[in-house]
């Protein structure tokens, strides 16, 4: 099956897309809509991602509907989807060709002159919203796929007509591998996705063959601050440029940083030694002024000015579920993050040194059996940052519990190893009573994981 170029693929006239709903399924969905193919999708579930597309034309079915399938000159499905799915198995019976959307992801970064790769443990999500909006301001027309919904594009993705497609590539399962980039962005390599990679120098040589996929004249942006990332120069012929926040010998660094109330960083940055300019952040927290340099790098490279770059940052006011706003109830603070790791879960601690609150609570929903029971010493540890913690069940996601782990494991670990009081409590609305009935004013309460737990904020702040 060859659809390594638009002209072959639009051959396809009907794609039906299983897992339609999903945050890069419904941004292909759009692209191929976009240049006159007829889609159609199902999911599982109605969401706001399947109600905008269908608003767009796209006709979405909830449940399954083998019967369309059969209509279909090709079926896209998500990893998620199960080989017994009734749509993939009526697909094989009807001999209609099927692609895995990371293989079509893939295809599609062919087609676009300069695809733009985001990469890293932490960070993709927030970094590839900058780029995005960087390039939007500078009226370069680029298609976007982000991790999350931006308010500014009104969605997950964007469909552009230039040459530019700036997407998260995630090193899950190696699936950006299958992708053609010509520039990317490596923000930092960590343990995680231990469930596929085993152990971290597996994790390792994945970045490195990520990076052995650019061309000569391509683009490889680094994080200095990140030993491993700084190594994958070595294994890439591509111009690679450094950014950092303690590196003086980096091409971009940053310098007299300061924070305000709201945790909001300002800074200044030098290129090569040379003061390049003031940036002054809407997002809060000493992260996001790494991934606003891995920002700046890149478009500074592809020749945006610095006043579209300044004034894009200074808009950006953070991807939906990145330290987001939720509400408040009777003067408590509700913040809600995708967190899911140790690292990220620091992250936000390091973001409370800069704001004024009274208390901090933290509700954490640990996200897959294998990554609690790999991580578990350092979730424990990291959790003991904010002065409450609770701690719900675990998200299982695509696993199934054969690691013996659970929630109350982790808040044992918690409460032996730093004399700590956390608790464990299943039921989000008892989470929500029990956080009205405890808290007091000027408390700040954070609802944390990649889950379902965003709910539980939502239950805090009614009123109810």
């Amino acid at each position: 099956m060859d659809i390594s170029n638009l002209e072959n693929i639009i051959k396809y006239k009907h794609i039906h897309m299983i897992g339609i709903g999903g945050v890069s399924m419904s941004g292909i969905a759009e692209i191929l809509h976009n240049w006159g193919v007829v889609v159609t999708g199902s999911d599982s579930s109605q969401s706001e991602i399947t109600n905008k597309l269908q608003k767009n034309g796209i006709a979405v079915f909830i449940g399954s509907n083998p019967e369309i399938v059969k209509q279909a000159n090709l079926v896209v499905y998500s990893a998620a989807i199960k080989q017994d799915d009734p749509e993939l198995v009526a697909a094989r019976e009807n001999n209609i060709p099927t692609a895995e959307r990371g293989d079509f992801v893939g295809y599609i970064t062919k087609i676009y002159h300069n695809t733009i790769g985001i990469s890293g443990t932490h960070g993709k999500t927030t970094t590839t919203s900058m780029i995005s909006l960087c390039f939007i301001e500078a009226g370069l027309d680029p298609t976007i796929q982000v991790g999350a919904i931006l308010k500014q594009i009104d969605g997950n993705y964007r469909v552009g007509n230039s040459e530019y497609f700036i997407l998260e590539a995630c090193e899950y399962v190696e699936s950006f591998l299958k992708f053609s980039t010509r520039a990317e962005v490596i923000l930092n390599i960590d343990n995680d996705h231990l469930d596929y990679f085993k152990d971290f120098e597996h994790i390792n040589n994945a970045f490195i063959k990520y990076v052995k996929i650019l061309p000569k004249d391509g683009l490889l942006v680094v994080n200095a601050d990140d030993p491993n990332c700084l190594n994958l120069r070595n294994h890439s012929l591509a111009r690679s440029v450094t950014y950092s926040l303690k590196d003086l010998k980096a091409n971009f660094v940053a310098k007299n940083i300061s924070f305000d109330n709201n945790g909001f960083p300002k800074f200044d940055v030098y290129h090569n030694n040379y003061y390049y300019g003031e940036i002054k952040l809407s997002v809060p927290g000493i992260h996001n002024v790494s991934n606003a340099l891995a920002c700046i790098a890149l478009c500074n490279e592809y020749g945006i000015s610095r006043a579209y770059i300044k004034s894009a940052l200074a808009k950006f006011t953070g991807a939906h579920r990145r330290f987001e706003y939720v509400g408040t109830y009777k003067n408590i603070n509700v913040f809600d993050d995708y967190a899911h790791h140790p690292t990220e879960i620091s992250a936000i601690a390091e973001v409370l040194k800069n704001k004024k609150y009274n208390k901090s609570w933290i509700i954490f929903q640990p996200h897959t059996y294998s990554r609690t029971l790999n991580l578990l010493d350092d979730f424990a540890k990291v959790l003991t940052s904010f002065d409450n913690v609770i701690v719900t069940d675990i998200y299982a996601a695509r696993e199934k519990n054969t690691y013996g782990i659970s929630s109350e494991t982790l808040v044992d670990r918690i409460n032996s190893l730093y004399n700590k009081n956390a608790i464990y409590i299943s039921d989000f609305n008892n989470i929500a009573r029990y956080i009205k009935q405890n808290c007091e004013k000027d408390d700040i309460v954070l609802t944390v994981g990649a889950g379902t737990i965003e709910k539980v904020g939502k239950l805090i702040c009614s009123e109810q």
